[in-house]
């Protein structure tokens, strides 16, 4: 008897737990065992091997030694497949000509948690949103390496494409990312964008196929024999029509499960996007190129993801070397590195842990509880004839240094980079086919595609009034590129606007929604459209803290002793009904920045005795970022004013320590 993917099929003890492990994960785990225990004692099985990458109990915690099952009697693990041969070697970026990341690597390196996208990443917004400005430098990047690949598969006269993966954090990011691609964002590069192949994976409908005891038969005939018929898509799509959810569901799998096929529903997938992992076994081998967006909190989760993509096109044996040859797949925003385990164990124990205090809500104190709007943004309503009030548009500085156009790649021998044998990716070498007009284009569309679901009048003309309102801003000195020689090179210049197209977007968008918003309309998060000081986990800290005594919070956490003065004052203030410390509450401000999304978390929320709500901002020094915040959060406290459903809400920023005492009768009153 062999088991493949043995880590889901192991003997639990009675009445075990494990966290993060669901008690049906539990169940199923023991079945198979159970089932081949009674093979066992009716037939007899003379042995039983198992076979995972994996072996331990998944808990989603960090494996070790200790957490291994007990019966491994051979080791061939992910490193030692890469150096013999057996699957295609990974390649990771380890440089380029742009900022380093605060760990001294490739930003592409781990994308996600680079500071200006994951902020970006974790909103829940519309498809139509343009992915951060990284993350599309990185799809430059990585889909010109695909262009190139697809060109010499071409001329080896492949049947099937290279096929690009991307494993995103969440739905919303996954929609993005189809939209980039769909709407063909990525520049001059239409051949990964061609929507017949691209594949997104729903896994809600994937799991459904996959519950289906019996698969649901398709009559995919009629698909293949109107590939010579010049009604190819009309037919295509009606048989999309005709099949039920169920079918729907079938097609996916089957595309999932034939990706690189020849002659299969999945030959010509060349984009795939996923949220999370794709399932284990997938044996796609046309993989050539990953993007990570999403967080890797552990080395095995790496290999996991990567695993997708290391199973080799060809097993043919060279004739002069008599080995394998080489196969690679090129891999940014995964941190994939072989790291060897610090320390022997033979040194000084830990220190004891520093004392933590426990922060929670205090269900006594339920009269102190906060509650407030969440709004995961707000949409505008615009006067019909658009202007852009050049003189007062802030100037968006595009440093190059942040645009990255060369990215070099080390294969992972020997669980670390080979800087010996680095390849490297070039965008300058295409720097001709950045065109300023087309650029201006591009801006002016994205921009509408966000405005245009709000536009009451023709969509012709709004994009018409977009296009003149880009031009003059990126022709304007309100657009500036660092260094100077590169603003005074028009090549350059070119090349940076193309790959900070999303900064140019955002920063050009909040220009016309400032200038031209006639209503304001929030957005609630229809999951969770109130949230409050009761839904906070409890949580530990060891920072300087004190009691409370008007706040649902038991403990207020401060970072400076300005912070703890107006934590005082609110108690005691006689206009304060209560408050609480913005700190693990989720209370937070989108607000964009030379066009880039940040959030940020206003320090105090207060229940004033006449019933208004406060939000207050502790800051001393002043600089545009921080004008910008205060713009923003104007916005959203007139945008909930305007709804009339909750309280009134209003704004204050404490620039002395004591201000406040100014501060909370000023709002008491208004």
């Amino acid at each position: 008897m062999i088991n493949d993917e043995a880590h889901h099929a192991w003997r639990v003890p009675p009445k075990v737990k494990i966290a993060g492990v669901a008690k049906e994960e539990l169940k199923n785990a023991a079945n198979w065992i159970a089932a081949l225990d009674r093979i066992h004692c009716a037939r007899g099985i003379l042995n039983c091997f198992d076979v995972t990458a994996t072996p331990f109990a998944p808990t989603g915690k960090k494996s070790g030694a200790e957490t291994l099952f007990g019966w491994i009697v051979s080791d061939f693990g992910l490193n030692d497949a890469i150096e013999s041969g057996l699957v295609k070697t990974p390649r990771v970026v380890v440089r380029d000509d742009g900022k380093l990341s605060s760990k001294y690597k490739s930003r592409f390196y781990h994308i996600y948690m680079d500071h200006d996208v994951k902020p970006d990443l974790t909103r829940k917004v519309e498809p139509e949103v343009p992915l951060p400005g990284l993350v599309e430098n990185g799809y430059h990047l990585l889909g010109l390496d695909w262009l190139e690949t697809l060109k010499k598969w071409k001329k080896r006269k492949e049947r099937v494409p290279p096929v690009m993966i991307t494993v995103a954090n969440n739905t919303y990011t996954a929609a993005r990312v189809e939209f980039f691609f769909k709407h063909k964002k990525l520049n001059n590069n239409d051949a990964l964008c061609d929507p017949e192949g691209l594949l997104h994976i729903d896994s809600r409908v994937l799991d459904q196929a996959e519950e289906q005891e019996e698969p649901v038969q398709l009559k995919l005939a009629s698909v293949e024999n109107a590939e010579n018929d010049a009604e190819d898509d009309e037919k295509e799509n009606r048989l999309e029509r005709k099949l039920s959810k169920k079918g729907q569901a079938e097609l996916l799998r089957l595309q999932v499960d034939t990706v690189g096929r020849e002659g299969q529903p999945g030959e010509k997938i060349q984009n795939v996007i996923s949220v999370g992992m794709l399932s284990e076994g997938w044996d796609a081998r046309t993989v050539t190129h990953i993007m990570g967006l999403r967080a890797f909190t552990s080395q095995l989760l790496c290999e996991q993801v990567v695993g997708r993509g290391l199973r080799r096109t060809s097993y043919e044996i060279d004739e002069k070397t008599g080995l394998f040859g080489a196969e690679y797949v090129n891999i940014f925003g995964v941190p994939f590195t072989f790291l060897p385990h610090e320390g022997t164990g033979d040194g000084p124990p830990p220190p004891p842990p520093s004392p933590k205090t426990r922060i929670e809500a205090l269900p006594d104190r339920k009269g102190y509880e906060i509650a407030w709007p969440n709004v995961i943004r707000i949409d505008h309503q615009y006067r019909p004839q658009l202007t852009l009030d050049l003189p007062n548009v802030p100037v968006l500085v595009l440093d190059a240094y942040d645009s990255p156009t060369i990215a070099e790649l080390a294969p992972i021998i020997e669980g670390k980079p080979d800087v010996t044998r680095i390849t490297e990716i070039n965008l300058r070498e295409r720097g001709e086919e950045f065109r300023m007009q087309k650029n201006i284009f591009r801006a002016a569309s994205y921009v509408f595609d966000q405005m245009q679901s709000t536009w009451k009048g023709s969509r012709d003309y709004l994009l018409a009034q977009l296009i003149r309102l880009v031009e003059r801003f990126i022709e304007s000195d309100r657009l500036r590129v660092d260094p100077p020689i590169f603003d005074r090179d028009d090549l350059r210049r070119r090349i940076v606007i193309t790959l900070s197209m999303s900064k140019v977007v955002e920063h050009v968008k909040q220009a016309i929604h400032f200038g031209n918003t006639e209503s304001l309309v929030p957005i609630f998060d229809t999951q969770r459209p109130i949230r409050a000081t009761g839904d906070m986990l409890p949580w530990y800290t060891g920072k300087a803290c004190e009691h409370t005594k008007k706040s649902h919070i038991n403990i207020a956490v401060f970072d400076s002793r300005w912070e703890a003065s107006e934590a005082f004052e609110l108690d005691r203030s006689e206009h304060v009904r209560s408050w609480v410390k913005n700190d693990h509450l989720g209370f937070e401000i989108t607000y964009s920045f030379r066009g880039v999304i940040h959030k940020f978390r206003p320090d105090y929320l207060v229940r004033l005795a006449n019933g208004k709500m406060l939000i207050l901002e502790v800051k001393g020094q002043d600089d545009q970022q921080q004008q910008t915040k205060r713009e923003f959060l104007a916005e959203w406290t007139r945008a909930v004013n305007g709804h009339g459903g909750f309280r009134e809400w209003t704004w204050a920023v404490s620039r002395n320590p004591t201000d406040i005492h100014e501060i909370l009768p000023k709002a008491s009153k208004a």
